[in-house]
């Protein structure tokens, strides 16, 4: 059954489609009032002090620090990207696939190093995004402007109305993991450790890191470096690129946050299409590491009941409400050039007389 059009402005899970190319029956809104902000000046210290500390660790980053202590750095920001985009939002907040348990366990780890509140937390803030994006029950509402959208939605008191709605969302499936309900209830003891001391440590006990450059370097600047990353998905992806898929909504297609996002700029198709475990289509692999990721223990049995979008919904969806920018379907596409087909390289290939 499709959700009350009344109040929702987004797709958030397959069963809230109502129409055949999985769509509201209602053209979405952008809307953000005036209402006067109230600033948290708790965020506003921590978060100046954290960007001027990681300006210092990027410079120590480049000059000072030892090349394992880099390379480290550069692991705890892929792992912590994982925590969000395969674990938070793939995994919890949208249910593109199932996880057992020892990944899940991974996932919370890394989630946890990630420091972006309790995978439950995040979830539950994202699943208000898509459920009313673009409006005052949006956490960080793109309408209001690239710097909200940004960073400055942690530094304000949330909109009433994201709180009145966000009662009523259910979040029954989530607090039903015993693994998540670990990490939300020791939070603020675990995520201490896995974000700032172990980080710190690590690098002065085995490679003898000075503890300058340790703790600017693998916990200060990639702690800011992996949150920017982030906020990029929320502010530049629903600002700039092209919209294939839906041309009345903002966010869009934007390869770049894609690269150091781990595969989650395909932003037009993700809010057309959030249930798609890919989070873009086809996958677009060579800058969806996520993708590979879940493809990869998927192969093993950790990951399965992979949700993705059939070729006809999206071939259906782009001709309604695409602008225009969608490119090739894929192989035989009537706009596929001879020159691309004849260049192709297929692996394996078999005459059709041979089936």
């Amino acid at each position: 059954m499709a959700p009350n059009t009344v109040d929702v402005n987004g797709v958030l899970f397959e069963s809230d489609a109502a129409t055949p190319d999985m769509a509201l029956p209602i053209t979405p809104v952008q809307q953000a009032d005036s209402s006067p902000r109230k600033f948290v000046w708790r965020n506003i210290i921590a978060f100046t002090y954290l960007h001027i500390a990681a300006l210092y660790g990027g410079y120590l980053f480049l000059f000072s620090a030892k090349w394992q202590t880099d390379i480290f750095a550069y692991v705890l920001y892929v792992m912590s990207g994982l925590g969000i985009t395969a674990g938070a939002h793939r995994l919890w907040a949208h249910k593109s696939y199932k996880a057992k348990w020892p990944l899940r366990l991974i996932l919370v780890i890394f989630n946890t190093l990630a420091f972006q509140d309790s995978a439950i937390d995040w979830a539950r803030d994202h699943r208000m995004h898509h459920k009313y994006s673009e409006t005052d029950a949006d956490p960080h509402n793109a309408t209001r402007g690239f710097f909200f959208s940004h960073i400055g939605w942690l530094l304000v008191r949330k909109h009433p109305e994201l709180k009145r709605k966000g009662k009523g969302l259910d979040l029954s499936d989530l607090y039903a993991d015993p693994i998540l309900r670990f990490q939300k209830k020791y939070y603020l003891l675990l995520m201490p450790i896995a974000c700032f001391i172990l980080p710190t440590v690590i690098p002065v006990y085995y490679w003898g890191e000075t503890w300058l450059n340790a703790y600017f370097v693998a916990a200060m600047f990639r702690y800011a470096f992996i949150l920017n990353v982030t906020w990029l998905v929320n502010s530049a992806a629903h600002k700039w690129g092209d919209k294939p898929y839906d041309k009345n909504i903002q966010p869009s297609e934007n390869i770049s946050v894609s690269v150091f996002a781990l595969g989650e700029g395909f932003h037009n198709y993700h809010h057309t299409f959030p249930w798609d475990y890919k989070t873009a289509e086809l996958g677009n692999n060579r800058l969806n590491f996520t993708t590979n990721f879940i493809n990869f223990f998927a192969k093993i049995g950790w990951a399965y009941d992979l949700k993705t979008v059939s070729d006809e919904i999206i071939q259906n969806r782009v001709k309604r409400t695409g602008d225009g920018t969608h490119h090739l379907w894929g192989w035989g596409d009537k706009d596929h050039s001879a020159e691309e087909i004849k260049a192709a390289i297929r692996i394996n290939p078999k005459d059709e007389k041979d089936d």
